[in-house]
């Protein structure tokens, strides 16, 4: 029998070398096992995640995919052994997606447009209101609108003309009452004036009482004379439609003898620095007692207008009712900005006229009713 050696004891045998190359080999090959499948745990889980997402969204669509219920965690459970995966332990890479910007981009339009400022978007009107404040309306689609170009209109001496082809095709009125006193039509003729509208009367804003104008009578004899284009009008307070219909009746019976060629104007208007009769009148009320009227003087065989100014045609009344009539535009200004259909305008209310003490009122006339 061999006896050992002092330094046997410290050398290691090659069975010994081989069997922990195995061990280091084995547990080389398992944790690549373990490792493998958690990358690809972690690189699938967005479209995992995307693809939960869609089949939720395909549920709530009514789509007749299997439906994915939410679950929610339960802190009773035991762990399995994928919770304490120590992958899940670093964040994942994420990626951002590309922004598309063409929705973005029309809502923010769409945001903008309603954001537009009304005095330049070409679809609202400015009126101002009888208390001095400012609204922009919206043009109505359903009124006819005016086709005038204004750089056709031209200003001589206080007689504004309109132009078509290089040929005037308008016509120079007044509109006068008893505060013009007395008037002497021939020198009114004489100064170019084509036209004349003369009061009939009025009723009282406070006492409602029909009155003939103190001049009426007067100046429509002696206009006719004078060889002018006459129209009348009323001053109307009604506040009922019977009343309406008094007023034209009063009208159409002060004209019996006299053929006149412009129409007969319905005006009702608020009292400056008053209260009036109309005061109590809704929109709709002040809108039947105007057709009321018009449609007397119409079965009468004459031509109803109505007068008024922007705010008063635009807030007062609802001209969508009344479309059958001309109007008569009171507007002070260098060009009118009512952008509805109009065929007089009323453009200064201090003129001179010779034949005329004092100021009277200028109007432009696009239709020729001598003509109608």
């Amino acid at each position: 029998m061999k006896l050992k050696s002092p330094g046997d004891n410290n050398r290691i045998s090659p069975q010994y070398i081989a069997t922990v190359l195995g061990v280091g080999a084995v547990i080389l090959i398992i944790l690549l096992i373990v490792i493998i499948p958690n990358l690809d745990s972690v690189t699938g889980k967005n479209t995992a995640d995307n693809s939960s997402d869609i089949n939720q969204t395909e549920a709530v669509t009514g789509n007749n995919s299997p439906v994915i219920a939410e679950t929610q965690p339960d802190n009773n459970s035991v762990n399995s052994p994928d919770d304490l995966d120590f992958w899940d332990l670093y964040p994942e890479e994420t990626t951002t997606p590309v922004q598309d910007d063409s929705n973005n981009q029309q809502n923010t339009d769409s945001d903008n447009a309603d954001d537009e400022d009304p005095s330049t978007d070409g679809k609202h009107t400015e009126v101002t209101l009888r208390d001095g404040t400012v609204e922009w309306v919206v043009i109505s689609q359903y009124l006819p609108k005016n086709d005038y170009d204004y750089t056709n209109l031209v200003l001589k001496n206080d007689e504004m003309q309109y132009y078509a082809d290089g040929r005037q095709c308008s016509y120079f009125g007044i509109d006068v009452n008893k505060y013009q006193d007395y008037i002497d039509f021939v020198r009114v003729k004489k100064a170019g004036v084509d036209f004349v509208m003369i009061r009939v009367g009025s009723r009282g804003y406070g006492t409602g009482q029909i009155s003939m104008d103190d001049y009426f009578y007067d100046n429509i004899k002696r206009a006719f004379d004078a060889g002018l284009q006459v129209g009348v009008y009323f001053s109307s307070q009604a506040v009922t439609k019977d009343e309406a219909i008094e007023e034209a009746n009063t009208v159409i019976e002060a004209l019996d003898g006299y053929e006149i060629t412009y129409p007969i104007v319905f005006d009702m208007e608020f009292i400056d620095n008053d209260s009036s009769r109309i005061e109590v009148l809704s929109r709709e009320g002040k809108t039947d007692i105007t057709k009321a009227f018009l449609d007397t003087v119409k079965a009468a065989g004459y031509t109803g207008m109505i007068y008024g100014n922007k705010e008063w045609l635009i807030k007062e009344i609802d001209m969508s009712k009344l479309t059958d009539y001309d109007v008569w535009l009171a507007q002070v200004r260098d060009l009118p900005d009512y952008p509805y259909k109009f065929a007089m305008w009323q453009y200064k209310t201090n003129g001179s006229i010779d034949g005329i003490s004092g100021y009277v009122n200028l109007n432009i006339s696009f239709v020729d009713y001598s003509e109608k």
